[in-house]
């Protein structure tokens, strides 16, 4: 748990909402990766971080490498801002950008676009009516098929061998493109909690599922092009993508900062490195203290894990009628009788960089030194 009581001194003047990162910790997670991912070089997932300096301080850390960008305005951004290898995590439909792109002979050298669809492909040549030579990652499904069920997130139309040749195929036989890379993103490992028996087997079954299945998509596609990038894995399965020979990278974001959705984790702890301060406004019974604001509640699906938790003073917790409100948060807990009026809750958000949407800055802690790093709302960045 964060130093809560220190953290207090050193914001003691500001008024809250604010929100807080402990840079000791960070740096600690940030090299608990890179010992997880033995010696595979891991790139910066950027939309669980959203803070440039909090990327750049990633970034000059030994083991890391690159950013996956999840928007391209965003990945232009930070291709003008420094960031010389940005791999795009999802298919982009932003015409403007793609022109945009194309017409930038130093951005195209130092972005990747995703594509899973030979109508991708279309509508980029179509967007940007030529241009620069553009490199494509083709993004391939790592969900588990199993017992008639579809475990993991719905992306990639992508699965077999076969079916990433075919595109693989079409790209390097265009002109307008150059077949770069593929990525697989194995959600029911890298983000599934190990709070069960079942949990557990069921990430091994995948895990053991998708080495062979993505080796043999990796052999194929080196059929057709000379692969730069093999990309896999999330903050979630470090150790088994990095395992793997076909893979030449892992990707984390959010075990930089250590959110709620990481406490149940067999294999690693990472340490809360970010949090915010909520102010108390009411006393409604003595074992009530009512925060104002702060519902901060993380994207996906909607049900207690998503809501942010109460995490100092110790023993606070949500009321299950209300949850994390717009306007109001009440907290319940026999802590909660010693709290007044104007005194702060301190709150960890669910996920990662999601939280600074709500805050324009960070109030970097280091040591006993404060200071501010603008967040990307904070530099008027809004890339939806």
């Amino acid at each position: 748990m964060g130093d809560f009581e220190r953290y207090g001194r050193l914001t003691a003047e500001l008024d809250p909402p604010f929100a807080v990162v402990d840079l000791a910790a960070f740096r600690r997670n940030a090299d608990d990766l890179v010992r997880r991912a033995a010696g595979v070089p891991i790139r910066v997932a950027s939309k669980s971080v959203r803070s440039r300096a909090l990327i750049a301080e990633a970034l000059q850390r030994p083991g890391f490498h690159g950013v996956m960008s999840y928007a391209l305005p965003e990945a232009l951004w930070l291709a003008r801002n420094g960031i010389d290898d940005i791999l795009m995590g999802y298919p982009t439909v932003h015409r403007a950008a793609l022109r945009e792109l194309a017409g930038d002979a130093e951005a195209a050298a130092r972005i990747t676009l995703m594509v899973d669809d030979v109508e991708h492909l279309a509508y980029i040549k179509q967007a940007t009516g030529g241009g620069e030579r553009l490199r494509i990652c083709l993004d391939v499904d790592a969900s588990l098929r199993i017992f008639g069920q579809h475990l993991g997130v719905r992306r990639s139309p992508l699965r077999t061998p076969e079916q990433v040749l075919a595109l693989a195929r079409q790209v390097a036989a265009d002109d307008a493109f150059e077949l770069v890379g593929v990525m697989f993103y194995e959600a029911q490992i890298a983000g599934l909690p190990d709070t069960s028996p079942a949990v557990r087997w069921v990430k091994r079954r995948s895990a053991a599922e998708l080495s062979d299945r993505r080796g043999a998509v990796v052999d194929a596609v080196k059929q057709v092009a000379p692969l730069q990038l093999v990309n896999s894995g999330g903050t979630g399965s470090i150790e088994i993508s990095s395992a793997d020979p076909s893979v030449t990278e892992v990707t984390a974001g959010s075990g930089l900062y250590g959110p709620t959705l990481f406490d149940k984790y067999d294999v690693f702890q990472p340490e809360p490195a970010v949090a915010y301060a909520l102010g108390v406004v009411r006393r409604p019974t003595p074992r009530i203290a009512t925060l104002f604001g702060g519902g901060y509640v993380a994207s996906g699906p909607a049900k207690k894990s998503r809501l942010p938790a109460p995490a100092w003073p110790i023993g606070l917790r949500l009321l299950g009628t209300e949850g994390a409100g717009e306007v109001q948060t009440p907290v319940q807990g026999e802590h909660a009788r010693g709290l007044k009026i104007g005194d702060r809750v301190w709150m960890r958000y669910a996920k990662a960089g999601e939280m600074l949407e709500r805050f324009d800055r960070l109030y970097a802690i280091d040591g006993n030194e404060l200071t501010e790093l603008v967040s990307y709302r904070g530099e008027g960045k809004n890339f939806g």
